[in-house]
């Protein structure tokens, strides 16, 4: 391939070279290969805390938004050896999962065709221990007004248990609520307090929230998805851009802006998410992890 083909982009240490940058990914938007990678490389400072250290599924699209696509845990054989790996146990093998701990990888999976990067909620040193629990809130239909309710009754209870949480949307339909984790429960553990808390809160507001799993089961009200919190489980990453018109992002959010009516899942987009890397909407979030312990007994207490 003639250099003319490529667009060099210096990316920390590294110069990493994007294959056909004109290559338009979206086409309604005009956005390119190159102009994906110049975003990836441009909120790399925010969003590599959030990825090191953590496997990572990659959802590719190497023919744009409008082609085909396909999800990715195991790394291709070409990626180049300065691209972190993880090997990990599956049932009847093992999955080795790309790891992105600097701006260089960063640059190169957008130059793949990787719009969304899909994080484990825990690291590769203890994968079965997660520093991460998620609760994932979707619309039942096209009101994200009760999302943003089961958003702020969530951050409530979570505060009344003691625990710090975050929130982002997903760029997609909703938002997920985060809590940072100390890494000494293991998956079925987290599992089970995310269910418990979840079953608290549906039981405060049993007209407007639910647990269950079925569809039709829910009647209309809002769905508190735990499942995510599981080995090898994953949730969007934030700063991923989504395979959507207009190229949505998911973006971390302050809890104040969970109350403004015009809030929705793809309010901030690759072209204006970047106005908002001067400040992090984060930046309050503790920096260490909490135990579940506490918080549980206070659970139970409530249940």
């Amino acid at each position: 391939m003639s250099r003319a083909a490529t667009k060099a982009v210096r990316a920390g240490r590294r110069t990493v070279r994007v294959s056909r940058p004109e290559k338009v990914l979206f086409p309604d938007d005009g956005i390119t290969k190159g102009d994906l990678a110049e975003y990836y490389r441009a909120v790399a400072q925010r969003a590599l805390p959030h990825l090191r250290g953590r496997p990572l599924m990659l959802e590719r699209h190497p023919d744009g938004v409008t082609g085909g696509s396909f999800m990715q845990k195991d790394v291709p054989e070409y990626f180049p050896d300065w691209i972190g790996r993880a090997e990990l146990p599956k049932e009847g093998g093992t999955v080795t999962h790309v790891l992105c701990d600097d701006t260089s990888t960063l640059v190169y999976l957008a130059g793949q065709g990787v719009l969304t990067l899909h994080r484990w909620l825990s690291r590769a040193d203890r994968p079965d221990h997660p520093d991460r629990l998620v609760f994932d809130l979707d619309p039942h239909g096209d009101d994200f007004g009760e999302v943003r309710f089961a958003a702020r009754q969530l951050h409530d209870l979570l505060d009344e248990l003691g625990l710090p949480s975050t929130v982002m949307t997903t760029g997609s339909r909703g938002l997920h609520v985060i809590v940072p984790l100390d890494r000494k429960a293991p998956f079925d553990d987290v599992r089970a307090f995310a269910r418990a808390s979840a079953d608290v809160l549906a039981a405060r507001h049993p007209d407007r929230l639910t647990t269950a799993p079925r569809k039709e089961a829910r009647e209309g009200r809002l769905y508190l998805d735990i499942q995510r919190n599981a080995y090898a489980q994953t949730a969007v990453a934030p700063y991923s851009v989504r395979a959507l018109p207009g190229a949505p992002v998911a973006a971390p959010l302050a809890w104040d802006e969970v109350d403004d009516p015009g809030l929705d899942a793809r309010r901030w987009t690759l072209a204006t998410v970047t106005d908002r890397l001067d400040q992090d909407p984060w930046h309050d979030a503790p920096g260490r992890g909490r135990s579940l312990a506490p918080a549980r007994r206070r659970l139970d207490a409530l249940s």
